[in-house]
């Protein structure tokens, strides 16, 4: 593991690193936000900037096995992904039901279909 020298740069991704795991854990209760790809950028930024706060996440009982899994074989549980795409569909919904901005939701719609496809095609451990 190297961490990045610059102590500007280390600075920006612990902040980076912090925002995610917040999104992340913000993403369990709001269907609209992915959690993985949160928590996976959250794990690289702390690789790079923080030992403690790497190692801390792979400490997380709920959230380490995860870590672990896409570290060792860039794999998603089949929990995981089902559960994750379950939670974007419902969002997809309720988003086309609330919300009356036509570009709003067609963006929105593009970016969770490729979020979905990546989840969908990572391998299962």
């Amino acid at each position: 593991m190297k961490i990045i020298k610059n102590i500007y740069l280390r600075w920006l991704l612990f902040a980076i690193g912090c925002t995610a795991v917040a999104l992340g854990v913000v993403g369990i209760a709001v269907p609209l936000l992915p959690t993985t790809p949160f928590l996976i950028l959250a794990a690289w930024c702390f690789l790079k900037s923080s030992k403690a706060a790497h190692d801390w996440m792979y400490r997380q009982r709920h959230i380490g096995g995860l870590l672990r899994d896409w570290d060792r074989n860039r794999a998603i549980a089949r929990k995981s992904k089902i559960v994750a795409v379950s939670m974007i569909a419902i969002s997809l919904l309720a988003m086309w039901l609330k919300i009356p901005i036509l570009p709003v939701k067609i963006g929105v719609t593009v970016f969770l279909i490729l979020v979905s496809v990546f989840i969908v095609t990572r391998p299962e451990r």
